[in-house]
């Protein structure tokens, strides 16, 4: 079967845009990266969006036909994706499935959502509806206070601490700090994370991802294709997907994300490499004990060491698996829809020698984990230089 390689890249500055709606945002990446490709749309042969919940954040449903009206691709077959925060990342796959099957050659994938319109309240309320919302959010168990259940068993099994937490959102800060994409581009301190206003005990301010509006696109292309149309391609070598229960209270265990274990084996498999292959990774750092139990998960560290291998300076850009360079949802932002095409620019950019002050050294492979709600969906990719 061909192998499938991103030949563009596009997306938003991701922030808070009160003069800027969905479609602008959308069209923004989308311009980019069709420019970014070199190529002219009538080359696409179809398109993937992922957006969790438009309906809720704008009143606007439709969002497949939506997209391709404005961005000038009427008439090509468009579809939009959902799985949580796990859109993107799912959107991505779609499009990379649809070419491996050999149905299209050339696609457009994106990720967009408009957050910031709604009450604080109706986002959380919105967010709520990736977990269960019968058993958890009519409850009053929002995401903060999922993770948070998550936090206090990885520190009951583990030892995991407080400060170890924070310095993930420090690493993450110090990284966003050099990414003019990022919506908070200023470093933080342990002292300010552990100071922060309490959430969910024992998840802080400063150990959450804020609310963000963006949009991130990529094109994708057959070999044949990207061989035509790009000098420097990115290889998708592995995309996979897994699940697991809805609810918290269903799952054998609060400290570790078996869908993202599952889903990160099949990558592995699928690439023919191992977690010591890979040289960065972007994950779903929604919330800082989700990055800590992610590079578990994906075999960075031991079940539990994640807190301890994180405060000793291993995933920092330099380190010895350098982890969300782009800042993360932590600092980059996380626009949820868009958030799992976001981590596929950042992989680009890195492996293309392009990611500017961030620029990880010798960037060869590098992994995306996707995360739906607590855990329910992962998406994998594990991306390659072309050479």
């Amino acid at each position: 079967m061909t192998r499938v390689a991103i030949i563009g890249v596009g997306m938003t500055a991701f922030g808070e845009f009160w003069e800027k709606g969905l479609r602008d945002l959308i069209v923004e990446a989308g311009t980019a990266a069709i420019a970014d490709a070199g190529i002219e749309g009538a080359k696409i042969d179809a398109g993937y969006v992922g957006s969790m919940s438009p309906g809720r954040f704008i009143e606007q449903e439709h969002i497949g036909a939506l997209v391709a009206d404005y961005v000038g691709l009427t008439g090509i077959p468009a579809t939009r994706v959902e799985a949580a925060c796990a859109s993107g990342g799912l959107a991505l796959r779609q499009a990379y499935i649809s070419i491996k099957a050999g149905v299209n050659k050339i696609v457009v994938t994106g990720g967009v959502e408009k957050m910031t319109d709604v009450t604080i309240d109706r986002a959380m309320i919105t967010l709520g509806g990736a977990g269960d919302q019968e058993w958890e959010l009519f409850h009053g168990a929002t995401f903060p206070a999922l993770y948070a259940l998550m936090a206090r068993r990885h520190m009951l099994e583990y030892g995991t601490t407080e400060e170890q937490l924070a310095a993930v959102a420090v690493k993450n800060h110090k990284n966003g700090a050099l990414n003019p994409k990022a919506q908070y581009q200023s470093e933080v301190s342990i002292k300010q994370v552990m100071n922060s206003s309490p959430v969910a005990t024992p998840l802080k301010l400063l150990d959450c991802s804020p609310i963000t509006d963006g949009a991130a696109v990529a094109i994708l292309a057959d070999e044949k294709s990207a061989k035509k149309y790009c000098e420097n391609p990115v290889w998708i070598d592995a995309s996979a997907q897994a699940s697991d229960t809805l609810a918290l209270h269903d799952r054998k265990s609060l400290s570790r994300i078996q869908a993202a274990i599952q889903a990160g084996k099949i990558a592995y498999e699928q690439a023919k490499v191992k977690p010591k292959d890979i040289d960065f990774a972007e994950v779903h750092d929604c919330f800082t004990i989700a990055e800590i139990m992610a590079i578990e998960a994906l075999g960075f560290c031991k079940m539990g060491d994640g807190g301890k291998f994180t405060e000793d300076g291993n995933t920092t850009r330099d380190g010895r698996i350098p982890v969300n360079a782009s800042g993360g949802l932590k600092a980059k932002g996380h626009p949820v829809g868009a958030t799992g095409i976001a981590q596929a620019v950042e992989a680009t950019l890195q492996l293309r020698g392009e990611a500017e002050k961030r620029q990880i050294k010798d960037a060869e492979i590098g992994l995306t984990h996707n995360v739906g709600g607590s855990g329910a969906s992962c998406v994998v990719h594990i991306l390659r230089r072309d050479g």
